[in-house]
């Protein structure tokens, strides 16, 4: 960890003042306000490819159990966060497995998927006022950090985190990681992570308007900064939302010969009723790809599965050298028509311009649908079932940089609370 984020951390705790809020004031205690969380999850996800490449699928049953404990009463809070993990393989041969982007359950030496996974991992708090400081295993959720929980089990970080909440409408985060454990594999260092620091805060200037900027410095990797504002413009009882997201990214010579990309997406939603219409448009330029997530153990950048926070963002990403573009979708919300916990959205995105270096003129499109329903009440409440497919064509002149295909995802998750 670098001395300056050191000072930062420590900055952070001394300037923590319960003049805002009550935070640590309202402590109830270490048992009093703790908790125990489970999640049963059932996923499948299939992908088709075309052009010779092998298709690709797994399928898996996982259980992720949450405990947080609450913090202990005084100046100064403690407490325990901690979580385990098990999943067990029920589809997914030697020949269907090893899809870097499904990723369920991680191939052995001889290229067979493994049975089940097993992992798990704690952290230690401390509270003052409504700053606090984390040690330990933790899953960020940052738009220059985010872990990936989009497939059977979560990936994790170990490190340490300061999240500030004094000022209202502000919260300010400042990180470092050193270790990060892969979603498919056991052990705390899986993905074999260098070392990544983070600092950034989001504020909210109004309840029309709201901002954030973030920065990372991957350790040997790259070094990345995030821009967001988002402004809510209300029309009578309707809304219109504009979002923009970018990132700015310098890639270390070490990595690839390193690179410079910009990234950002412009986003427009109009909301009435149930029904929201969206319109985005996206640009990538610079030398090279927006690179982002995996592990380092594969020669990627291990910032998170989920560190992209940007409008064009579905089975592709969209982020190709110099690629521009477009999407157009449409979600509705079932409840108003008597089927409450029922959704449905599909959207269209087309990008051209791809620079492959054989030609800057490759294209893709892909066709995104997803239908959810969350079960309102009984003995299954908050069980929630989401079902999605998509349609992805590339160009033949940008196959170096994707492949198309079908992809069908089915995931059951049900949630429930012990204590």
């Amino acid at each position: 960890m670098s001395k300056k984020l050191a000072g930062l951390i420590v900055l952070g705790l001394a300037s923590a003042t319960p003049a805002f809020a009550a935070g640590q004031a309202e402590a109830k205690g270490f048992v009093e306000d703790s908790s125990l969380n489970v999640l049963l999850r059932n996923a499948f996800i299939n992908r088709d490819y075309k052009g010779g490449r092998h298709d690709s699928g797994e399928w898996g049953q996982g259980a992720i159990a949450n405990f947080e404990s609450g913090f202990t009463q005084g100046t100064v809070g403690f407490g325990v966060d901690a979580f385990a993990a098990y999943a067990v393989r029920l589809d997914g041969s030697r020949d269907r497995a090893g899809n870097w982007g499904i990723d369920f359950f991680r191939q052995d030496s001889t290229g067979m998927p493994e049975k089940d996974v097993a992992k798990g991992g704690a952290s230690l708090k401390l509270r003052f006022s409504n700053t606090v400081l984390a040690y330990g295993d933790l899953r960020p959720n940052l738009p220059v950090l985010s872990h990936d929980n989009s497939r059977l089990l979560p990936e994790s970080f170990t490190g340490t985190m300061l999240t500030s909440t004094e000022v209202e409408g502000l919260e300010f985060n400042v990180g470092t990681f050193h270790a990060q454990s892969r979603k498919s594999d056991e052990g705390r260092d899986s993905g074999s992570l260098k070392g990544i620091d983070v600092i950034g805060a989001s504020y909210k200037f109004s309840d029309a308007l709201s901002g954030a900027f973030y920065a990372s410095d991957v350790e040997d990797v790259l070094k990345r900064q995030y821009l967001n504002l988002n402004y809510v413009l209300p029309i009578a009882s309707n809304s219109l939302t504009f979002d923009f997201n970018g990132y700015r990214t310098k890639q270390d010579e070490s990595f690839y010969g390193g690179g410079k990309n910009r990234i950002w997406s412009l986003a427009s939603t109009y909301a009435t009723g149930p029904h929201a219409v969206t319109l985005a448009y996206q640009r990538s330029s610079g030398d090279v790809d927006f690179n982002y997530g995996f592990y380092q153990s594969e020669g990627w950048v291990g910032d998170g599965g989920g560190s992209i926070w940007l409008a064009n963002s579905y089975w592709s990403d969209f982020n190709a050298k110099d690629e521009q573009s477009w999407q157009v979708a449409y979600s509705v919300d079932f409840a108003e028509y008597g089927l409450p916990g029922l959704s449905y959205r599909i959207a269209y995105v087309r990008g051209h311009d791809i620079d492959v270096g054989t030609t800057t003129d490759g294209r893709e499109h892909e066709l995104f649908n997803q239908l959810s329903y969350k079960v309102q009440s009984g003995a299954a409440k908050d069980l929630h079932v989401r079902l999605r497919a998509s349609t992805l064509r590339v160009s033949e002149n940008a196959r170096a940089y994707n492949t198309s295909g079908n992809e069908v995802r089915i995931f059951l998750d049900y949630p429930f609370s012990v204590f």
